[in-house]
């Protein structure tokens, strides 16, 4: 049984997103993408805190391509 607790606050949903609640058999993009971001870039909610000293972010990606999303989660390709 699916439960929802506390507040749910929805900032911003793109057109690729996905927001799903409650019980789910399977979700599956249909997109996917590389992000490079520090630490601490990424908190959400009301009230975070973030205790950085120095700190880089590795961007160093050998491979020509990644995954190209050819193929969906169901097993046809598109």
């Amino acid at each position: 049984m699916p439960a929802i607790v506390g507040f749910v606050k929805v900032i911003s949903v793109g057109s690729s997103a996905v927001v799903q609640f409650g019980d789910s058999v399977q979700i599956s993009p249909s997109s996917s993408s590389k992000t490079y971001a520090g630490s601490g870039s990424f908190l959400t909610g009301g009230l975070t805190n973030s205790n950085n000293a120095v700190s880089s972010t590795n961007t160093s990606d050998p491979d020509v391509q990644d995954n190209t999303n050819n193929e969906v989660a169901n097993g046809v390709n598109i």
